[in-house]
């Protein structure tokens, strides 16, 4: 049964909501930003790679500063150490291409701070009965960040000369930044009563019995998609147009859509529907990315966006709801939660960075198009996969959530 969210729910979906604005600010256009001094589709590549490394590292080592001290501190150090990275690029110019490293890196571990403390915050202000609806409102504030943010980005980008677009608006990113540090501090700081256990995530993919082994798997299958995709369809969509308000565009259609399917997944998709619910939204993801076999081109990549953003809550929502609820199923994954967390962040990066050494791969042999398309085809089955992993899961009733 579900139930309707707290004060704490609603503030922390609101922090949500402004960093998350904030990166489809600057973030969308971010890796344009580098491809236009430098195209090329594997440096956008390493570029993710430093992210993803740096991102799981910092969910594994300030696992312990979260656990065992103030984790709002981590959440207030990853916002403002993304308005950080913002400004570097700016002030690097053209020249950050040389210095995709270090500026991965710092993004990596900005994330990584910020959503390690807002999962675990997340777990501990919502219940059972309320992740669902929790979750579809996520969806839900991240489809109007991607309407307004992109569409405002590129309006800016496009009525403005040279780069003084970018100056504005990861100048806006930053102020938002700042408004989301100050909102922080009205979280409520919880009691630490554990300590950090470090080899945690290790002990339970060891454990043959464990359910977070199928679900492990699910979660990178889910990474190996989502590595490539997250970059690779902006860029495909600017590479098509040349202009970046098309590219604004197409994030306002496909966020659009993505609102209203995450809100409809959010309030109707009932527990017992979420194995036929993920399997369908696999399947569907796979489907909407055949027109590209025709020809990659501004239509077919709407088709394919708009598409794509109908389907993937009846994918998501299942999935990370799962997650978190195995963290309230027994004591002991209450008391070690923020170690689960971690262990969930390691394996979506592990198929990240699976992913995008295929795509880096592939492309060291051809870069031709079709290949290109053949190759986001294949990355784009394994969500399918992840279902398989973990559809047995879905339909048991043979554990019972303790009181978080």
């Amino acid at each position: 049964m579900k139930t309707s969210l707290n004060k704490q729910s609603i503030l922390l979906l609101g922090m949500n909501g402004l960093f998350v604005f904030a990166g489809a600010l600057s973030g969308t256009f971010l890796n344009v930003y580098l491809w236009k001094s430098k195209p090329d589709y594997a440096m956008i590549g390493w570029f993710t790679v430093s992210q993803q490394v740096a991102l799981g590292l910092t969910f594994w080592i300030a696992g312990k500063w979260v656990k065992e001290h103030n984790k709002m501190n981590a959440l207030r150090a990853g916002t403002a150490l993304s308005g950080i990275f913002y400004l570097l690029v700016l002030w690097s110019g053209p020249k950050a291409v040389h210095y995709i490293w270090p500026l991965g890196i710092l993004l990596g571990i900005a994330l990584g701070l910020f959503w390690l403390a807002f999962n675990v915050v997340y777990f501990e202000v919502t219940d059972r009965g309320s992740r669902d609806r929790f979750n579809g409102w996520v969806g839900l504030l991240g489809s109007l960040a991607g309407i307004v943010g992109p569409w405002l980005s590129g309006w800016i980008i496009a009525s403005m000369e040279n780069d003084a677009g970018y100056r504005v608006i990861f100048s806006i990113s930053l102020a938002i930044y700042i408004v989301g540090v100050i909102l922080s501090f009205f979280l409520k700081k919880r009691k630490v009563k554990e300590e950090y256990n470090w080899a945690e995530p290790w002990n339970r993919l060891s454990d043959v019995k464990s359910p977070w082994r199928p679900l492990s798997l699910a979660l990178a299958a889910q990474g190996i998609r989502e590595g490539v995709f997250s970059f690779l369809i902006t860029l495909l969509v600017f590479v098509a147009t040349k202009q970046e308000w098309k590219l604004g565009q197409f994030s306002l259609i496909t966020s659009a859509v993505s609102l209203i399917s995450f809100w409809a997944a959010g309030r109707w998709l009932r527990p017992r529907y979420r194995s036929a619910g993920m399997m369908a939204g696999a399947l569907l993801l796979v489907a909407v990315l055949l027109p590209l076999l025709w020809k990659v081109k501004y239509g077919t990549l709407l088709f394919m966006g708009i598409g794509t953003s109908l389907f993937i809550p009846l994918y998501l929502i299942p999935i990370t709801t799962l997650g978190f609820d195995l963290m309230g199923a027994t004591e002991r994954n209450v008391a070690e939660r923020v170690e689960l967390v971690v262990l969930r962040e390691l394996c979506l990066m592990t198929g990240r960075l699976i992913g995008t050494f295929i795509f880096i791969g592939v492309l060291s042999v051809s870069r031709m198009p079709h290949v290109i398309t053949w190759l986001m085809i294949g990355l784009g089955c394994a969500p399918v996969i992840g279902w398989f992993f973990v559809r047995g899961m879905m339909k048991s009733a043979g554990w019972k959530p303790v009181s978080e």
